[in-house]
């Protein structure tokens, strides 16, 4: 296919129109986007791994790196349990397909064609192969249907490489870094066999539909690195890195990032999708980045989508510059353009979850999130728009262990409600709510498929019912979604004021949306009941106001005192078990 094909444009241009749903419903083309993402919470799955209505995971076990048969009927076919647990958008893995021969790698990441649906994910993967349109259309059901119990889609993209769809000179499917210079590449069939004379996939005759490089317009040569491997300016393993950076003398433009940019604009016409997560974003140039954010949501506007979506994957743990070098108005350059709408929060996550696990003290998280605050000054219009550039989680897909023990379940719940009551739009990893923990020394043991397990589907398992009940909170506060944030300090004499120091020690935060505060506070240690003084806003607090347990409704123990005065600070004094965590407004 080519991107110029008639048939592409009539889809980029197709007018608005009216959808009946494979289940009967009509919603509209295209789909609206939501007013604000933060009114959504993002349930992500891996479309092999998470079920197949049909037919048992193959193999059965785990870790594994070959497919394992989950397709989009399956995740059809769970819709309504995804609406009851309140997730409001599902991030899709990538579905765009890979090389047919390469069996070990299911994950979606190696893209060989921007334009066609993998038919792997499909009811008859052999009749999809054969006839693209069947891929299409059952994508397109996964969709709408979504769409019409008010539940968006958003997908997982590539930017920065395809699969692996050359190999060097020597016959080898790797190669060490070279800086100057490329090296020779054997362009592979469809069987995955690399061809001595296909040394220029321009001069192919005849390209195979499932061998090269898809569509047409991407089929040369120098729209590939083809240095080797090297984590900044080379291949991605296997997989072949793209020249993004790579300029035309000619037309003086960027042919890779031009034909990237139209495909990815055909995808949310063809399959009215909302959104976009984009894999190793902190690869591609952040020029690209931002010229890449602009022009999908200039797109999205041109067909009525007001709100399209982009975040990234920037993994970088410590490094608050370099997440805003890709997301926001970036004002540190002489840039107008504006990037991609969020990053991946890899900072929080690691600072959360060490001090929900008891490995780091409460004040860590407390400072990151007040350096964040100055960080974004310059980015942010108000403090309380903080939430809408970051998406926050606990785990994923290239972590090695998920952050769910089945010792420590509480502790699990008191992360859980966290991560959904500070700033961001939170992202929960699928089989979090049935208690997958899967842990070892590679990603595979926490990409296990969900549907091989008894009850996969639980509504009565109790970290289903926690998110359930957390995510009604979640809507119910619109503090909790827009509001400020801010770290508290607490005491444990009523004299000595600080961010908890310790380790297992207490998380105290307020969400404050004008005169309204939410105060959330957790205990992370796993023994010891503890009576804290946390200091509240003296505005927004009088003297001897009371305070309701929002969450957990059902909470046993000693109600929290209602506030006083302690030396130059509004306080209450809350008692809290081991591992409990409450939420008060």
């Amino acid at each position: 296919m080519k991107l110029n094909d008639p048939a592409v444009i009539q889809i980029l241009k197709a007018a608005p129109s009216t959808i009946v749903t494979s289940n009967g419903n009509r919603i509209p083309y295209p789909f609206p986007s939501p007013a604000d993402w933060r009114d959504h919470w993002i349930y992500f799955l891996l479309v092999d791994r998470f079920n197949n209505p049909v037919a048992t995971p193959k193999p059965p076990t785990y870790p594994c790196n070959s497919y394992q048969g989950g397709n989009f009927a399956g995740i059809r076919q769970q819709l309504p349990y995804l609406k009851q647990l309140g997730a409001g958008a599902i991030w899709l893995s990538p579905v765009l397909i890979n090389p047919q021969w390469f069996g070990d790698y299911w994950g979606g990441y190696g893209t060989f064609d921007f334009m066609r649906i993998e038919p792997r994910f499909c009811n008859n993967p052999a009749a999809a192969t054969q006839d693209a349109s069947i891929a299409d259309r059952e994508f397109r059901e996964l969709v709408d249907e979504a769409h019409s119990m008010g539940i968006y889609i958003i997908l997982d993209i590539v930017l920065n490489h395809t699969g692996d769809l050359f190999n060097y000179e020597g016959m080898r499917d790797e190669r060490e870094y070279r800086s100057e210079g490329e090296y020779e590449i054997f362009w592979r069939d469809e069987n995955g066999i690399p061809q001595g004379d296909w040394k220029d996939i321009s001069a192919i005759h005849n390209l195979p539909a499932n061998a090269g490089i898809w569509p047409e317009e991407m089929q040369d040569n120098k729209y590939f690195r083809r240095k080797g491997g090297n984590e900044n300016d080379g291949d991605f393993s296997r997989m072949k890195e793209l020249a993004t950076g790579y300029k035309d003398p000619g037309t003086n433009t960027f042919p890779v990032r031009k034909h990237l940019i139209s495909a990815y604009q055909y995808l949310v016409a063809k399959f009215d999708l909302d959104g976009y997560r984009i894999d190793t974003l902190q690869y591609v140039e952040p020029e690209f980045a931002r010229v890449f954010g602009n022009a999908m949501r200039e797109y999205a506007l041109s067909i009525g989508k007001k709100n399209f979506f982009t975040f990234g994957e920037v993994w970088q743990d410590n490094d608050e510059a370099r997440i805003a070098e890709f997301i926001g108005r970036n004002t540190e350059k002489d840039e107008e353009m504006i990037g991609v709408d969020a990053a991946i929060d890899f900072p929080m996550r690691k600072r959360l979850v060490d001090v929900c696990k008891g490995f780091a003290p409460p004040a860590e998280l407390a400072k990151h999130f007040d350096n964040r605050r100055e960080a974004l000054k310059k980015i942010v219009s108000s403090h309380g728009d903080a939430g809408l550039y970051y998406v926050t989680f606990l785990d994923n897909h290239d972590l090695n262990e998920r952050f769910h023990q089945p010792q420590f379940s509480d502790q699990t719940k008191l992360a859980l409600t966290c991560l959904m009551t500070l700033q961001g739009i939170s992202c929960i990893y699928y089989g979090t709510e049935q208690g997958l923990d899967g842990r070892g020394d590679r990603r595979e043991f926490v990409r296990e498929a969900l549907w091989g397990n008894a009850n996969a589907f639980s509504v009565a398992h109790p970290l289903f019912t926690y998110i359930k009940e957390l995510s009604q909170l979640y809507n119910d506060q619109p503090a909790l979604r827009y509001g400020r944030q801010y770290f508290r300090k607490c005491s444990g004499n009523g004299i000595d004021f600080d961010y908890s120091p310790f380790k297992g020690g207490v998380i105290a935060y307020s969400r404050i949306l004008n005169d309204t505060e939410i105060l959330v506070i957790a205990n992370t240690n796993t023994l010891q009941t503890v009576v804290v003084n946390v200091v509240v806003d003296s505005h927004i607090n009088l003297i001897g106001k009371n305070w309701n347990i929002l969450f957990p409704l059902n909470r046993q123990g000693v109600a929290p005192k209602s506030c006083i005065q302690q030396g130059q600070f509004r306080t209450t004094e809350i008692t809290l078990s081991a591992m409990e965590v409450l939420v008060l407004g």
